[in-house]
């Protein structure tokens, strides 16, 4: 079932919690891989200057993010690594949930993810754990910006979890490596499902999150 559009209406720090559990489909020339989101980031809003967009900064790089929610926003970092975001909220109004770790759901799903990544995990979180990681698994690149994430069997989308997945603690925490956000680099905008082996940081300091 495609994730419903409510979800997408939401600003980026409702969102990013909620997207936990969810099911990321990435459609390749050897089929689907489906993942469980497991680690995201909320990036939202002009005041956030940990986002792209503080200040409304409207360039060619984050005009993705002033788009209605339901799109992917796809960037580079260190001229290597891509990140993919999820767009949340109103046009006009920039908010991102940055995707920082998933859990491929099958036993296939992780042979393919590991095949194109290069490179066998010793460690659960060595294959999709991070932003970067996760992305070059998934073969996602720059390509994909801008493309809807509400439509099945496109390239890439998202799908409500299963009734039957199992339930999960929340933790939250500070955001990573951006120091550069001022006040707002401690902010608790960091969510991942508790103690799960696909996490990217394993050290840094987590609280219970209640909604």
């Amino acid at each position: 079932m495609i994730l419903s559009p409510d979800l997408y209406a939401m600003s980026a720090l409702q969102a990013a919690p909620r997207l936990l559990g969810q099911t990321l489909v990435r459609l390749t020339e050897d089929g689907e891989i489906r993942c469980r989101i497991v680690e995201t980031e909320s990036y939202g809003g002009a005041e956030d200057k940990g986002s792209h967009a503080y200040g409304n900064r409207r360039t060619a790089r984050t005009e993705t993010m002033f788009q209605p929610g339901g799109c992917a926003y796809v960037y580079l970092i260190y001229g290597m690594y891509h990140c993919l975001n999820v767009v949340t909220g109103a046009a006009d109004d920039p908010q991102a949930v940055l995707i920082r770790a998933v859990e491929p759901l099958t036993d296939r799903d992780a042979a393919l993810m590991a095949g194109y990544k290069g490179t066998p995990p010793k460690r659960p979180y060595e294959l999709s754990g991070g932003p970067g990681r996760l992305c070059k698994a998934l073969r996602i690149d720059k390509s994909l910006n801008g493309i809807s994430l509400q439509q099945a069997h496109g390239p890439l989308w998202l799908e409500a979890a299963p009734p039957s997945a199992p339930g999960f603690g929340i933790m939250h925490g500070p955001r990573i490596n951006i120091d550069y956000a001022e006040e707002y680099a401690s902010k608790p905008w960091r969510f991942v499902i508790e103690n799960h082996a696909y996490n990217s940081v394993k050290k840094a300091p987590l609280e219970r999150y209640c909604t």
